[in-house]
Parts: structure tokens; C-alpha cells; sequence
């Protein structure tokens, strides 16, 4: 027996939400840490020289952090099943 396609997709999505969810949590972690120019260079706020930390790009990272693992965890609970009422 297989399993159901949409199952399978589903935990690929619930997996993909936690691990991006630790990794924008991380990144909060390290705007609210370094300051502009310590920034890595791809990062959006990177400023040469500048010793402003970036704690408005942090809060939105942490957030959509949270909310990747609000994803996975309502993707995880019980499914509800419909019963034919008599």
C-alpha cells in the first residue's frame, strides 16, 4: 500500500514551514545581534559603516518565523472527518 500523494506533499510543507522557521528566527537573532555593517552582504540592510541595528527587519523575521510554525503545527493535527448523520 502507498501512501496518499497529498499526505505525503503535506508533511513536505510542515517540514519546509519548521526548518524555515528556525532559520528566520535566526536571522531575527542575528539582526537584533549585529549592527548594519557587520551585516553579511546579501542581507537586506547591510550598510557599510553604519552601527544602526536593524531591530524593525528582526521583528519581522521573528513573526514570520512564528508563523511558518503555526503552519506546520495546524497542518498537523487531527483531521476532522465528516459523519453521515442518520
Amino acid at each position: 500500500m502507498g501512501q496518499n500523494p497529498r499526505v505525503t506533499r503535506n508533511r513536505t510543507l510542515v517540514w519546509l514551514a519548521v526548518v524555515v522557521g528556525l532559520l528566520l528566527i535566526a536571522l531575527a537573532i542575528v539582526y537584533w545581534a549585529e549592527p548594519a555593517k557587520s551585516l553579511p552582504s546579501f542581507f537586506p540592510g547591510h550598510t557599510a559603516g553604519s552601527n544602526h541595528h536593524h531591530t524593525k527587519h528582526g521583528i519581522a523575521a521573528f513573526l514570520v518565523g512564528l508563523a511558518c510554525f503555526a503552519f506546520a503545527w495546524f497542518n498537523t493535527g487531527p483531521k476532522k472527518t465528516r459523519s453521515a448523520s442518520a
